[in-house]
């Protein structure tokens, strides 16, 4: 069973999943997740193609909880820029001090004792919100970007909008969201797509209403991001 609620972050979900036997695949959302899994805490990149979590070898003792950052949020959190985590899952221990990921996991586990001092949600959001005081903060236009971006909006305007010329607006991308504007507005309207198709839209409205040129180019779009047909992709888990 998956659930998700809105975190104290603007923008960013906690999220809590049941261990599957065979995971679905997760689909490209221009996000970065904080995941705490089986004892250990990973960071997910940002995916620009459908990533196939490996089974577990055995059963975990507790669900899988996560933070899943807004798009661009996830870089001043980690330490690290979102290219660099692209297409990846990594120990958060690469990119933290290993006693202070220690810690948080001892934290963690203790939190989710049925006696324990709260949620491991509520623990995620605690040490990514004292990290973004801690550290830089997000990119200031990245909210802007993404919204642009997600409609479509020239790379040209949108650099114009910026107020920086394209290679910088490439340069930005990459270190906020892990892709360049392009890719970022690709999987975007992916995002936006499959929650409309998601709420029952018939298939050539969702092409016309998340800009895509007709549902030719939807069902193309979805196959290469998404790495299945739509219908696919949106049936219930």
């Amino acid at each position: 069973m998956y659930r998700e609620r809105p975190s104290e972050l603007p923008g960013a979900v906690v999220w809590t999943k049941s261990p599957e036997p065979a995971p679905r695949p997760v689909l490209p959302d221009g996000c970065t997740d904080l995941i705490w899994y089986d004892g250990r805490l990973l960071v997910a990149g940002p995916d620009t193609r459908a990533h196939l979590p490996q089974p577990p070898e055995r059963a975990p003792e507790s669900p899988v909880v996560g933070l899943r950052f807004a798009p661009g949020q996830g870089p001043a959190v980690f330490g690290v820029p979102a290219h660099v985590l692209r297409d990846l899952r990594v120990p958060l221990d690469d990119l933290w001090p290993a006693s202070r990921v220690r810690r948080l996991a001892d934290e963690l586990a203790e939190a989710a004792r049925p006696a324990g001092n709260g949620t491991p949600g509520r623990l995620l959001e605690a040490v990514a919100a004292g990290r973004l005081r801690e550290g830089a903060a997000p990119d200031p236009a990245g909210a802007l970007i993404a919204r642009a971006a997600a409609r479509g909006t020239p790379v040209g305007e949108l650099a114009d909008a910026v107020g920086v010329g394209e290679r910088q607006l490439h340069r930005r991308c990459l270190a906020a969201f892990g892709y360049g504007p392009k890719t970022l507005g690709r999987v975007l309207r992916l995002v936006r797509a499959l929650d409309l198709a998601r709420s029952g839209m018939p298939y050539a409205q969702v092409a016309a209403v998340a800009g895509y040129a007709d549902q030719a180019h939807l069902a193309r779009e979805v196959k290469t991001l998404a790495g299945a047909p739509l219908g696919v992709v949106i049936a219930p888990g």
